[in-house]
């Protein structure tokens, strides 16, 4: 037994080290991009709300990815998509540094989203079989590495304006890193035929093409109203700060700083707090708690109490969005990649939805009063948290005969 389980911790740990390594890469390439938006900015010669507009077209990029990426995962196996897509995601990262016209600037980020989105979901389908290998919640830790890698991104992109790199050069060697990296880093990933054959025994269609569960559309709702909350502290946080309480720039930088640093610090622990009490209790006492936090911000006339809420937020929304990920990967072996893109993809449609949802709210109301639609669906997800038990969980009914 203990030859048995020496060997296949040396199997599990190198696919585990390079599944950090991949979303490090991922949240890499993203950063770089948004670090050289401010240039990119003024090389095309469009202002803040047109760039808006193209953002728009990144998101619907990653849309079409993750929906592609995940159906390619499930037919070729993760270990052959990932990397593939970690080098789609390189190579297209140099187009936005090359745009010089508005219209090539939004062709050139419909095409990054979509390898990004390709990524995103195949390095997240690939996670899934790493936790389900080791049989124990490690997804939490490979979302925080994301986040490892926007300050990866933003360290580079700091030192190449400081030696006068232009965003084409910048990014082009960005990208020249991430397709070695992405290739390098493919032999640790878990061999995995094929997960769906064309059909089964009984000529039933391919898993991917069955109709999706409805426990599969719930978990994506929830993610849609979980990253929509992100969304709107991302974008709206300092500005609460600045605008609503009246905070110095420099201190209101730390509403998002709170945020994202309890969000970052979650995500590492959640995994322990997931096999000790169980992922339900990660989705509802973390999603009651920003519910907390954020009817704190929304109702504090204190800065320091309106930091406080921003941190709590950050706190409690730190383990959702990897339960959910989780419980749609292993709700279907045959369709993990598929079932991770539904619930992924919906769940970007939110985090995209989230700045523009508050931003339509303040036209009717106060900033900060628009923060209670949050704390709404906060407690929303914290009521449904129950989706996250597995059939075989939830106690059967037991017929007695005579």
């Amino acid at each position: 037994m203990f030859v048995m389980v020496s060997a296949m911790e040396r199997a599990l740990r190198p696919a585990r080290a390079v599944t950090f390594v991949y979303f490090v890469l991922n949240g890499t390439l993203l950063g770089m991009w948004v670090v050289q938006i401010p240039a990119i900015e003024d090389q095309v010669g469009i202002g803040h709300a047109a760039l808006g507009g193209f953002l728009v077209l990144l998101g619907v990029g990653a849309f079409a990815g993750m929906q592609f990426g995940g159906r390619l995962s499930d037919r070729l196996g993760t270990r052959t998509v990932v990397p593939l897509a970690g080098v789609l995601c390189s190579v297209t990262l140099v187009l936005p540094g090359l745009a010089r016209e508005p219209w090539a600037l939004g062709a050139a980020l419909l095409v990054f989203g979509f390898g990004n989105g390709t990524l995103d979901v195949s390095m997240n389908a690939h996670a899934v079989q790493v936790e389900k290998a080791y049989q124990r919640p490690v997804m939490s830790a490979f979302h925080a590495t994301f986040s490892v890698g926007g300050v990866l991104a933003a360290l580079a992109g700091a030192a190449a304006i400081d030696i006068g790199w232009g965003p084409a050069t910048t990014l082009t060697t960005a990208a020249g890193v991430g397709v070695i990296v992405a290739l390098t880093s493919a032999r640790g990933l878990l061999p995995a035929a094929p997960a769906t054959p064309e059909a089964d025994a009984d000529g039933e269609p391919e898993a991917q093409n069955r109709a999706v569960p409805p426990r599969i559309w719930l978990l994506a709702v929830l993610a849609l109203l979980i990253m929509l909350c992100e969304g709107a502290a991302n974008d709206w946080s300092v500005l609460h700060l600045k605008t609503v309480l009246g905070a110095p720039e420099s201190t209101a930088a730390f509403a998002y700083g709170a945020f994202a640093a309890t969000m970052t610090v979650g995500r590492l622990l959640a995994d322990r707090v997931s096999a000790r009490f169980g992922p339900v209790a990660v989705l509802r006492y973390g999603s009651a708690l920003a519910a907390v936090g954020i009817t704190l911000v929304a109702l504090s006339p204190w800065i320091w109490a309106a930091l406080a809420g921003w941190a709590l937020f950050g706190l409690g929304l730190s383990g959702c969005v990897p339960q959910l990920f989780s419980a749609a990967g292993h709700a279907d072996p045959a369709a993990a990649g598929t079932n991770v893109s539904r619930v992924a993809g919906l769940g970007y449609i939110g985090m995209l939805a989230g700045p523009a949802v508050i931003g339509w709210m303040t036209h009717l109301m106060p900033l900060n009063h628009t923060f209670l639609l949050p704390a709404l669906f906060c407690a929303a997800a914290a009521a449904a948290a129950g989706i996250l038990r597995s059939p075989s969980d939830r106690p059967r009914t037991v017929e007695l005969t005579s």
